[in-house]
C-alpha cells in the first residue's frame, strides 16, 4: 500500500478495503503509518466501511465480512451506497452513447444512475430488464416536449429479483431476438478470476443472454465491487470491451484489470483516466 496523505476519502477507503481483503485483516496503527494519516481518520474510514457492510471492526483493527456468495441485497439497500462514485461512472459512461443507437441496460443501481444521464440523448432505442431504468425514461417522456423526442424503451418481461431486474426464460427469449450496439452491465462482483458475477442464478443467465446479443459490452462497476465474487459468473473479462469505474479503485487493481480488458475508464473529480 502506497503512503499518501492527499488521497480522497473514497480512494483511501478503497485502499483500506483492498488491504483488508488481501491480508484477511489489518490493524489501525499499521494503516496510520502506511497512509500517513491520523488514528482518528483511519477509525472514521473503518466506521464508514463497516456501515457499508464490507468490513467488521474488531479490537485494534478490522477484518473482512465473509458474505455468502448467494446473498443478494435489494435495490433500496444498494441505492444509498457510493453515490458519488456511481454518479461519476454514469456521467463518464453516458459519453459512450451516440444519438440514434440501440443500447441495452441491465439491472442495478449504477445503470439506474446512467439512465438519468441518457434521457436527453436523441433517437435512442433502449432495451432493459430493469423496472427502475424503464421508469426513468417513462418519467422523462411524461415531462418532456416535442423538441426533445423520448427514447423508445423495450422492457423485457420476467420474474422480478430483489434488485428489481426482470429475469428468467421470458426475459431471455425477448433479449435473444434483439441486437444492440452497446450493452451496459452492472454487477455484484468484479475480479480477474471470476469476471463479472451475481448471487442470482437466473439473473446471471439473463445477463449472459444480454452479452451474446451485444456488439460491444461496457461494465459499470464502482471500486467496492473489486474482489467480490458472487455465486455465478455471467461474463469473463475477455467478453468485456470497456470497464467504467471510479477513482476509488486502487492503482494496483487498475493495472491488473488493464491486462485483461481492452479499455479501463476511471471517472473521478480530476477527470477520467484511460488505460488499456
Amino acid at each position: 500500500m502506497v503512503e499518501n496523505s492527499n488521497l480522497l476519502a473514497e480512494q483511501r477507503r478503497a485502499l483500506i478495503l483492498d488491504e483488508v481483503r488481501r491480508r484477511g485483516g489489518v490493524r489501525v496503527n499499521e494503516l496510520t503509518r502506511r497512509l500517513n494519516v491520523s488514528d482518528m481518520t483511519v477509525r472514521r474510514d473503518l466506521d464508514a466501511l463497516a456501515r457499508q457492510g464490507v468490513v467488521e471492526k474488531v479490537h485494534g483493527g478490522a477484518v473482512p465480512v465473509m458474505e455468502a456468495s448467494t446473498h443478494e441485497p435489494g435495490f433500496e439497500a444498494k441505492s444509498g451506497l457510493e453515490l458519488t462514485a456511481k454518479e461519476d461512472i454514469a456521467r463518464e459512461a453516458a459519453r459512450l452513447v451516440a444519438p440514434g443507437s440501440a443500447i441495452a441496460l441491465s439491472g442495478g443501481t449504477t445503470t439506474f444512475a446512467l439512465a438519468q444521464h441518457l434521457v436527453g440523448v436523441e433517437g435512442l432505442t433502449v432495451v432493459t430488464n430493469s423496472v427502475r431504468v424503464a421508469d426513468v425514461f417513462e418519467n422523462a417522456a411524461r415531462g418532456g416536449s416535442a423538441a426533445s423526442p423520448a427514447a423508445t424503451v423495450v422492457l423485457t418481461g420476467g420474474v422480478r429479483t430483489p434488485s428489481d431486474a426482470l429475469v428468467g426464460p421470458i426475459a431471455d427469449r425477448a433479449i435473444r431476438s434483439l441486437h444492440f450496439d452497446l450493452l451496459f452491465l452492472g454487477c455484484h462482483g468484479l475480479s480477474v478470476e471470476a469476471g463479472l458475477s451475481t448471487p442470482n442464478l437466473a439473473e446471471a443467465e439473463t445477463n449472459r443472454t444480454f452479452v451474446a446479443s451485444a456488439r460491444r459490452v461496457v461494465a459499470v462497476a464502482d471500486h467496492t465491487k473489486w474482489g467480490t465474487v458472487g455465486l455465478s459468473t455471467f461474463a469473463r473479462l475477455s467478453e468485456v470491451d470497456t470497464l467504467v469505474t471510479d477513482s476509488g479503485l486502487p492503482a494496483e487493481a487498475r493495472e491488473e484489470l488493464a491486462e485483461h480488458l481492452r479499455s479501463v475508464l476511471v471517472a473521478g473529480a480530476e477527470g477520467p483516466a484511460t488505460s488499456g
